[in-house]
């Protein structure tokens, strides 16, 4: 990770500040390292006196409640579940944070709100090509695990911190650990030694790290597990070029009782195959195909993103679309698409090395 340059840290010190009411936001499907943050940030503001908005697109995944549960009554609020108290919380504020997306578009039916707001807006975020001229200061960072790492470390160079981690209220302390773990699959990737040094530094501070890992990975609905089950079995390929591919359609969804968010960590599990270099899931939605990617170390799944599905993200983390019917008629023609799009893309990278 590159230093934090002291200026952008004064110049975020003089806006937060001055401005009394402040907007957080984040992706749209927001997960564990939006929202962590989102709710670090939140508690962080509440601790300087601000009043502080979250106002996500879409609501948050219940597997998150123990950290949604920390924010005031009123000030956690969604787009899609109420638009105009969202419309009339972002409207009251002063200066607006845009944390875990790179543009405005990642923010779903509420891009057009936000990038017409006439506010200073701060943007912190570890994605790749961040539209800068779209926000008023920028802490981009590509080389952490997490936007809760990234923003753990700017809290530290805060002059309310003075780079002492127990000086965080403890409901930030925990949402940044719970956006870390999530972000880098309980240590899996993505991990670098500022990401330990984080996680030591909080543990210090008190964060019950059991209590995170409870709640996020030993409290799962039933359906879950047993779709999981199904998916491994049933519908799981594995291409002569180690590349795993499963396909939930919007049928076996309903029959699960699936909600959002009860898919995370699914597209990881193919990775612990010898075999497999890149694992790909596909979940249909009402107009599209969403995609997410995983791959091991030497085979990029950004660029894959990039060059087949729309997408980007990190080097072995990424995600993208299939529109319907631009690029496939209709979820059964997925598999043929995987297909010959990832033996394309890895036989290219073949001819490369």
């Amino acid at each position: 990770m590159t230093d934090i340059n002291p200026n952008d840290i004064s110049a975020l010190e003089h806006m937060t500040g001055r401005t009394e009411k402040i907007a957080i936001t984040a992706h749209m499907r927001p997960d564990g390292d939006a929202v962590g943050s989102c709710i670090a940030l939140y508690h962080c503001l509440k601790d300087i006196g601000r009043d502080a908005f979250i106002v996500l697109p879409d609501a948050s995944p219940d597997y998150l409640g123990f950290i949604t549960s920390t924010v005031e009554a009123g000030h956690f609020l969604d787009w899609e579940g109420n638009e105009d108290e969202a419309r009339r919380a972002l409207s009251g504020c002063g200066l607006l944070f845009s944390l875990d997306y790179n543009a405005f578009h990642r923010t779903g039916k509420m891009e057009e709100f936000l990038s017409g707001m006439k506010v200073p807006k701060v943007l912190i975020d570890h994605h790749l090509n961040p539209e800068r001229d779209q926000f008023s200061l920028v802490f981009s960072e590509t080389g952490v695990s997490s936007t809760a790492e990234y923003l753990y470390h700017i809290l530290m160079a805060a002059s309310r911190y003075r780079g002492n981690a127990k000086m965080l209220p403890p409901a930030s302390a925990t949402a940044l650990m719970t956006g870390m773990t999530t972000d880098t699959n309980n240590f899996a990737n993505s991990v670098f030694p500022s990401t330990l040094r984080m996680a030591s530094s909080l543990l210090e501070a008190g964060v019950d790290r059991d209590m995170i890992i409870s709640h996020l990975y030993n409290e799962y609905r039933e359906g879950r597990v047993r779709l999981m089950g199904e998916l491994l079995y049933r519908n799981m390929k594995i291409t002569d070029d180690g590349v795993a591919y499963m396909i939930l359609d919007r049928e076996t969804i309903s029959r699960y009782g699936l909600k959002e968010g009860d898919t995370e960590g699914f597209v990881n599990i193919p990775l612990s195959i010898g075999k497999v270099r890149m694992s790909c899931f596909f979940k249909e939605d009402t107009d599209r195909i969403r995609v997410s990617l995983r791959s091991k170390k030497g085979i990029s799944a950004n660029r894959c993103a990039a060059l087949y599905f729309h997408g980007g993200g990190h080097e072995l983390a990424a995600g993208g679309k299939l529109s319907v019917p631009d690029d496939v008629g209709s979820v059964r023609e997925v598999a043929a698409y995987a297909e010959k799009a990832t033996h394309e893309f890895m036989n290219m990278n073949k001819n490369e090395a």
